[in-house]
């Protein structure tokens, strides 16, 4: 019984550094405390505190993009994915095929955000081969920012093939994990 309540309570403590990161990092990409208060139910002096707490200011660069465990890494592909798929839309370019100025990958990340899809290894699998294609066909779309997408796919693809690491979080926090990791994925893409 005991192991059991000591579970959920790491589940927990793990729950809330996870929310405190994530609105830290929402608070140095802009959004206002009053705001993420609303989102989280939280009150803007709890959030104010999560913000300017020990960490000091809010920013992504404390966050190690790298981590190595697959939610992160499944987090930080959509992330990439969306990226390209919102530069191939701005940008118009038409390659030639039916979807003219639309990525490959847009329709996958969309049903992702949406809950209509879920992280199976299947999808995964059609995400990164959507990813690859978007890189391959729309270079001229994604300008200079095409060789920093172009490493941070090849790194996220290396990791994925070797297993990623099993981490510290519980089922729970995996949806958490991706959503941080696609965030700073896409923050760290619009910086470059």
């Amino acid at each position: 019984m005991f192991a059991g309540l000591n579970e959920v309570i790491r589940a927990g403590e793990e729950m809330r550094r996870l929310r405190a990161e994530m609105i830290r990092v929402l608070a140095g990409a802009g959004w206002t405390q009053d705001r993420l208060a609303r989102l989280a139910g939280m009150s803007q002096p709890a959030v104010s505190k999560q913000v300017t707490g020990s960490h000091g200011a809010a920013d992504t660069g404390g966050l190690a993009l790298d981590q190595e465990d697959a939610p992160w890494l499944e987090g930080r592909l959509w992330g990439l994915a969306e990226a390209i798929a919102e530069e191939v839309a701005e940008s118009g370019e038409s390659t030639g095929s039916a979807g003219g100025g639309t990525a490959r990958s847009a329709r996958l990340t969309q049903a992702l955000a949406r809950g209509r899809k879920r992280f199976t290894e299947r999808n995964v699998d059609a995400l990164r081969r959507l990813v690859e294609e978007d890189l391959r066909t729309h270079r001229a779309a994604l300008g200079p920012r095409h060789q920093e997408a172009r490493e941070a796919y090849d790194r996220i693809a290396r990791a994925l093939d070797t297993g990623g690491a099993a981490g510290p979080y519980t089922e729970g926090t995996a949806p958490a994990r991706r959503t941080l990791a696609r965030q700073v994925q896409r923050m760290r893409l619009r910086r470059a």
